[in-house]
């Protein structure tokens, strides 16, 4: 038996240590990806695109300031196989929303703002249907971060119940008092979009004004969390929080295999780090016996699976012990929320 183990644990590092260096974006690194057989297929995201521009979407710093924990009751509440906000809260249509940051490392803010927007809605019970500014928390928040060039998503979700967010739909939009500026790049065929490279701007300019024609005012357009905190590392505890309260914000180390992420079950395969990136959770289920959390992604609708991904859900993986990742409730409610990605998902294959 120990023979048995020495040998299959020999086996896998002579398998990780025959893994090639493929060339980021390239057709090799999908070829062997899609060989390797493994959950999930690749496909190419972005076309003609700056490597930089992909190294600056990830905006994401994961050490930083923590908020408290809240251990979650769950009494007999019985936890479905699968669950996907979509459907438990179908009134509520900023769940089915994919955003796009642009050249900027606002990953952390569009999380963030993402998991905001729905919960508003999920405790009105669909009677405040709102898109909470992914600008406004991006270019007011002084303790986040460095704007585009990084942030932290725990003191995203703390700014928003002290200082507030106000309403922003997407880019060129005319949704709300303060839409995304930074517009999308052309990444996936040739079109009307610039380009995507990574000299991304400076951060946009924090303005306390509704760009015009809108009303009512921007102090009067605020949106605000009653408290946050961190949810513990705990499969379950994530998953009673999501389901008894609605999406939150998480956040990993992207490898250079995840970007050319298509359909499937995500887990690293190949390539090196690219930095830390924050998304939104809103539910989990399994795929051919594979368990996976169920993502939104803020790269567009040309990215992935129409936006969404599905990433191994079950123990650590791509870093997921990360920061304290947030998220918080409506102010007309009690209680808010934060979550807390550490050692959660999975194991590299």
């Amino acid at each position: 038996m120990w023979r048995a183990a020495f040998l299959l644990l020999a086996a896998s590092l002579s398998v990780s240590l025959a893994r090639p260096h493929l060339k980021p974006l390239s057709n090799e690194m999908v070829n062997y990806i899609n060989k390797f057989n493994t959950t999930w297929k690749a496909g190419h995201n972005f076309h003609n695109v700056d490597y930089s521009y992909v190294q600056r979407l990830c905006g994401t710093m994961l050490k930083g300031p923590k908020l408290p924990v809240m251990v979650q009751y769950a009494g007999d509440l019985e936890l479905p196989k699968e669950f996907d906000s979509r459907v438990q809260w179908p009134n509520c249509p900023t769940l089915k929303e994919i955003r796009d940051q642009g050249s900027c490392g606002s990953c952390w803010a569009f999380g963030a703002a993402e998991a905001i927007s729905d919960r508003v809605c999920i405790h009105s019970n669909a009677k405040v249907s709102v898109e909470i500014s992914s600008e406004d928390l991006l270019t007011c928040c002084d303790s986040c971060g460095m704007g585009c060039n990084g942030g932290y998503p725990s003191a995203a979700w703390d700014f928003w119940t002290k200082d507030g967010l106000v309403s922003g739909g997407l880019y060129d939009s005319h949704v709300g008092c303060r839409p995304y500026t930074i517009a999308p790049c052309e990444h996936h065929v040739n079109g009307s979009r610039p380009p995507c490279t990574g000299e991304g701007g400076e951060t946009p300019q924090c303005i306390f004004q509704c760009e015009a024609g809108y009303t009512p005012s921007y102090k009067q357009d605020k949106h605000y969390g009653k408290t946050s905190y961190s949810v513990l590392s705990d499969e379950e505890q994530i998953q009673y929080e999501i389901y008894k309260n609605g999406p939150v914000e998480g956040a990993f180390i992207v490898y250079e295999d995840f970007v050319l992420y298509k359909s499937g079950v995500y887990q690293h395969v190949s390539g090196s780090q690219v930095g830390g990136h924050a998304i939104k959770i809103l539910g989990w289920g399994e795929e051919a016996g594979v368990p996976y959390w169920l993502c939104a992604n803020s790269w567009n609708t040309d990215w992935g699976d129409n936006g969404f991904f599905k990433f191994l859900r079950g123990s650590d993986h791509c870093d997921d012990k990360i920061t304290r990742k947030v998220l918080a409730a409506p102010k007309s409610v009690l209680t808010g929320f934060l979550y807390n990605t550490t050692a959660i998902l999975l194991q590299f294959p």
